[in-house]
């Protein structure tokens, strides 16, 4: 198989989709006899494997736990086929540089729409606006240079194609999930070790305010629903959401970061997964929940518009329409057993081996 050096501004220790597709895939990889480097940026909490190679690194202000790594090529990354870039930025222009400088194939993916994100920077909607434009003149120079830019959903396709202008062969690859991890489980231990009982509904991942997670509180209230709210994870929307469930009179827990062997359970446990984020690329963690078996409510807008199969996995409801919201989550609690059953009929689909044979495929096509 081919050796590979894979350059990415995301990893661990941090927790977030992009560490969790690099981090698979390369599991992955490595497991079929191939070989995979990372490149990263380093951090004193993560201690590197074989083939994990840290650059200096500094914290980035304006976006709690990404760090920014130096552009610089490790001199042990070296006798590669093939470069693949998970980042247009700092360690994205080092895996360009590698790729010209060995005349190697330059793959790249496209995991988030960096424009979107211009509101950390600012308050001001003409400077935003302003970020948002030179973020996607930027974005559409460096994926020009890929042989491949590989996507995970048809929506982020069409966003690079259509918003952001690129030039250049793109692919759909779902990022996949580890469904060896992410499979149905007795939740009973994990409701007593949290203290939870009853029908329950909620989300984990990263607490963002471009997240629109507020409505996720607004729609339980709305739904008038018998069932307690369950947050995973954590980020700086946290204090304003657990504000906003007081003020709305919800049952909501915050549970806080959960250890990754834990979030088969946590899923299980939950009779739907509520989703409203409007700038997920995929949206991994709709999947984890599928896999686990239990259906999505998302919004009907991003990617999650392809990974919510409406009516068959979950249900969508259109950005902002809160009472919307309110009616697919109790739609789907009431179909929730033709739901479940859909959701594990799909896992071999959804699944990480099924991504990697595709990325095999995309390796060998630009040799």
């Amino acid at each position: 198989m081919d050796a590979v050096a894979a350059f990415t501004d995301t990893y661990l220790p941090t927790v977030n989709g992009v560490t969790y597709t690099v981090k698979t895939w390369r599991d992955t990889w490595l497991a079929r006899g191939g070989r995979m480097d990372v490149v990263y940026p380093g951090s004193d909490d993560y201690g590197p494997d074989d083939g994990e190679f840290p650059v200096r690194s500094l914290p980035f202000p304006f976006y709690e736990g990404f760090r920014l790594g130096m552009p610089r090529i490790p001199d042990d990354v070296e006798n590669v086929d093939v470069v693949h870039a998970h980042t247009p930025f700092a360690l994205g222009l080092s895996g360009l540089r590698l790729a010209r400088r060995e005349d190697l194939p330059f793959v790249t993916s496209y995991h988030t729409p960096t424009g979107e994100y211009a509101a950390y920077l600012t308050s001001i909607t003409s400077v935003e606006d302003r970020l948002e434009g030179l973020s996607e003149r930027y974005e559409r120079w460096f994926f020009d240079h890929a042989d491949t830019i590989i996507t995970p959903s048809a929506v982020s396709k069409r966003y690079l194609l259509d918003t952001v202008g690129v030039d250049a062969d793109v692919t759909v690859i779902s990022n996949g999930v580890d469904i060896d991890r992410f499979s149905p489980v007795d939740a009973v231990s994990f409701r007593e070790k949290y203290d939870l009982s009853g029908p329950l509904v909620g989300y984990t991942g990263r607490h963002g305010f471009e997240k629109c997670l507020g409505d996720v509180v607004d729609a339980v209230a709305e739904a008038d629903i018998d069932a307690t709210l369950v947050f995973g994870g954590d980020g700086p929307a946290r204090e304003s959401l657990e504000q906003r469930a007081e003020n709305r009179g919800v049952d909501a827990r915050f549970l806080g970061f959960l250890p990754r062997e834990e979030l088969s359970a946590f899923y299980s446990s939950l009779d739907a997964f509520l989703f409203p984020s409007p700038v997920e690329t995929q949206g991994l963690v709709a999947l984890e929940a599928n896999a686990c078996g239990t259906p999505v409510v998302g919004v009907d807008s991003g990617a999650l518009a392809d990974t919510v199969d409406d009516g068959v996995t979950g249900y969508h409801f259109a950005a902002g329409d809160v009472e919307g919201f309110a009616a697919a989550l109790r739609r789907t609690l009431a179909e929730r057993e033709r739901l479940r059953a859909n959701c594990l009929d799909r896992r071999e689909q959804i699944s990480v081996d099924h991504a990697v044979d595709e990325l095999a495929d995309i390796y060998e096509r630009v040799r």
